[in-house]
């Protein structure tokens, strides 16, 4: 949990009924204090902690952060559950057997195994990868682990806009121009600015975020085509959408890419020497998944050869990038520290899914956004 809490918390504690989020589509019902709804891929693997006719007379959650004022908020969302806030490692561990959920951050083989009465663990970010090697927590039996989804998509959908302008527009350029009060064209051999309307967007990746992508892609006036894992229905706005398989197949059409994948075994280097050879010469990439997923030596030469006009990277491969690495020198490059998601309405829909877990596990409901070990996120 998190110090941020308090936006949602008031909310959800003011309604007349318990707080529920919105089902997509029920546009009769009203929003919540940040708009946010939770769409079908999160309730997809909603998964009861402790049935309710199980549920001891307290539940005690470990949490790395939570204000006062937030924990009364919360005591009246999920008046079964004592939050124990601000544990080093070692103490949690030496607590363990208290614990009936708890933030990832504790969550370590040692502290599973000695937790024997726990049941929910909650990671604070949207990919999971670097917690997959934790045997004892994602092939847990006893165990919801459960993620941020879906909280991200809007400030990061806004971030891949941002840094894909750029690109298409010569900001980076124009900013050089600005800071040296020169009013003029760029010089002679600068790319030209191209628009986005009539282009053709390839989201890899359709979920949560990528499905944010895919809207403004959409409202650009974009042909928006996408992949998914999934077998669910694409949103109206997505012309076309594929099985992952048929990524080579798409990418000498497509004009601009935009990686939302999770980081699992499949999607590690997906985007390699091959990948680019086969996407269509002139085309923009932007990467705000994980820096893994795009093999950078690859990515360098592409760009270097001009088969990639440029790219857009808010995560990169080492992280952070070394200063003496080259891609800080590329013209067509632009690059964020892995910020994307920074927002303050990220911050509120985080809160906001903190809280609905936590009334859902207190009650003995489902809770969202169940991770599948298995698959990686």
């Amino acid at each position: 949990m998190r110090a941020t809490l308090s936006i949602a918390l008031l909310f959800l504690a003011s309604c007349s009924a318990a707080p529920r989020f919105r089902q997509a589509p029920a546009p009769a019902s009203p929003p919540t204090a940040t708009g946010f709804v939770a769409d079908e891929a999160m309730l997809r693997r909603a998964r009861v902690a402790i049935p309710r006719d199980a549920l001891p007379a307290k539940l005690v959650y470990f949490a790395t952060d939570l204000a006062d004022s937030d924990r009364a908020a919360l005591a009246r969302i999920a008046p079964r559950i004592e939050f124990v806030v601000g544990l080093s490692n070692e103490q949690a561990l030496a607590r363990a057997s208290e614990a009936h959920a708890a933030d990832v951050r504790y969550a370590s083989a040692d502290f599973i195994r000695a937790a024997t009465n726990l049941r929910w663990v909650q990671a604070h970010s949207a990919g999971v990868d670097r917690y997959l090697s934790r045997a004892e927590l994602v092939k847990s039996d006893r165990i919801v682990f459960t993620n941020m989804r879906g909280v991200h998509g809007p400030a990061i959908a806004d971030h891949v806009f941002a840094g894909l302008l750029a690109l298409t527009r010569n900001l980076p350029g124009y900013w050089q121009n600005q800071q040296r009060a020169r009013w003029g064209n760029l010089p002679d051999g600068a790319p030209p600015s191209i628009a986005l309307h009539g282009r053709t967007l390839l989201v890899v990746g359709l979920g949560g975020i990528g499905t944010e992508i895919a809207r403004r892609g959409h409202g650009f006036g974009m042909r928006v085509w996408a992949t998914r894992r999934s077998d669910a229905a694409a949103p109206d706005f997505v012309e076309r959408c594929e099985r992952p398989d048929k990524l080579l197949e798409l990418l000498p059409e497509v004009d601009v890419v935009a990686i939302a994948v999770p980081l699992t075994s499949d999607t590690e280097r997906l985007f390699d020497a091959r990948a680019f050879d086969a996407l269509k010469p002139g085309a923009y990439l932007v990467n705000i998944a994980r820096g893994k997923v795009v093999d950078t030596a690859a990515l360098v030469a592409a760009l270097k050869s001009g088969r990639l006009a440029g790219a857009a990277l808010d995560v990169t491969d080492p992280e952070p990038l070394p200063e003496a690495h080259e891609l800080w020198k590329l013209a067509n490059v632009v690059i964020t520290p892995h910020v994307a998601a920074d927002a303050e309405l990220t911050e509120a829909r985080h809160a906001e899914l903190c809280a609905e877990n936590a009334r859902r596990f207190g009650a003995g409901e489902p809770l969202l956004n169940v991770v599948d070990g298995a698959a990686g996120y």
